[in-house]
């Protein structure tokens, strides 16, 4: 039996990005921003990964190697700028963007280092980073978060791929941004590439995306936050920050069809084309902008889908004055109108 509530505590980090359950070996992990740590069910802290400097956002367990994977972000936007801030360091470091691949099962104390304790490597995404320093961020690039392993799209079963979202710039005044971007990649070619990571002289060595997909979901505030596959309904799920712009409905949760291959076509708002996946035609329904998706709002900072119909989902709280950040992971099933009830 799962618990329905998993409550978890950190301090002096940030507030909890994303979560991953081995329902196997009954441990949780969570990315609070700057630290990774791992819990039994119970909620019970049993190990944690310090020291980073960057942005460690949505994570991913990988049952096929045991190991967890997430986006982590270096750059000297507000974001960067504000996680450097909060920790009071003044670390210095090349802007780039990387696959973190953590060897969970060394994670045995708290307080390892994720430079030299050599439980993280990092790959890094070359894709990302030269999209995010084109002039003026090709396709509204902020960075990357959201994280998640599925099949190829139109496949049914097969080899799991891991899948990074990026972060987008929600700018109401361009047309260019109304676009989630995935890329897929090769977890054999992130392992083969994944090095250990210096802040202070970073490498540069990671895989080639095999794909760049496209979802029109209209505007959202930095792009997909959690990012997850559920082979139940065979949809993944971008959980968001509503956008802004009045010609969209702002869903705060949308699901990809993975049922459906990509189709080639031209990029609205912009002169390309790309590899376009297809929404789930589940939820609500804007007519105006034929976008499908739902008001629910909780998913933002942690999903996890069992496989069975049920998922995790973190709700997030924070005492700022003690620096004291906190989560109820709470145990949900999917009814597909709401489209989670909680258990």
């Amino acid at each position: 039996m799962l618990p329905e509530k998993i409550s978890v505590s950190a301090k002096n980090t940030n507030h909890i990005q994303g979560i991953a359950i081995d329902a196997e070996r009954k441990y949780i992990y969570c990315s609070f921003t700057t630290e990774l740590i791992k819990f039994d069910l119970d909620g019970n802290a049993v190990g944690s990964v310090k020291g980073l400097v960057g942005h460690l956002g949505c994570i991913a367990y990988s049952y096929d190697d045991g190991k967890v994977y997430g986006s982590l972000e270096y750059k000297h936007d507000a974001i960067g700028a504000g996680i450097l801030k909060h920790i009071d360091s003044a670390a210095e470091f090349c802007e780039g963007f990387y696959v973190a691949v953590f060897d969970v099962e060394k994670i045995d104390r708290m307080g390892m280092d994720a430079e030299k304790d050599g439980v993280m490597r990092a790959a890094y995404l070359d894709e990302v980073t030269r999209d995010y320093l084109a002039p003026g961020h090709r396709h509204g690039c902020s960075g990357i978060d959201g994280t998640t392993f599925a099949p190829a799209p139109g496949k049914d079963g097969g080899k799991n791929y891991l899948y990074i979202a990026y972060g987008v710039y929600g700018d109401t005044e361009r047309q260019d941004n109304d676009y989630q971007v995935i890329i897929s990649l090769d977890p054999d070619e992130v392992e083969k590439t994944a090095r250990p990571l210096c802040q202070t002289d970073m490498h540069r060595s990671g895989p080639a995306p095999l794909h760049k997909y496209f979802v029109f979901t209209g505007n959202t505030t930095y792009g997909v936050q959690n990012l997850e596959y559920d082979p139940y309904t065979r949809g993944m799920i971008m959980a968001v920050y509503r956008g802004k712009k009045p010609d969209f409905p702002n869903f705060a949760t949308f699901m990809i069809d993975m049922t459906v291959p990509p189709k080639t076509e031209k990029l609205r708002g912009c002169d390309a084309s790309g590899e376009v996946l297809t929404l789930a035609e589940k939820g609500e329904l804007d007519e105006k902008s034929g976008v499908y998706g739902w008001h629910f709002n909780v998913g933002s900072t942690g999903i996890a889908s069992l496989g069975d119909g049920r998922y995790y989902f973190s709700h997030n709280h924070e005492d700022w004055q003690n620096r004291l950040y906190y989560s109820d992971i709470c145990l949900y099933r999917w009814d597909g109108k709401t489209p989670f009830e909680k258990i």
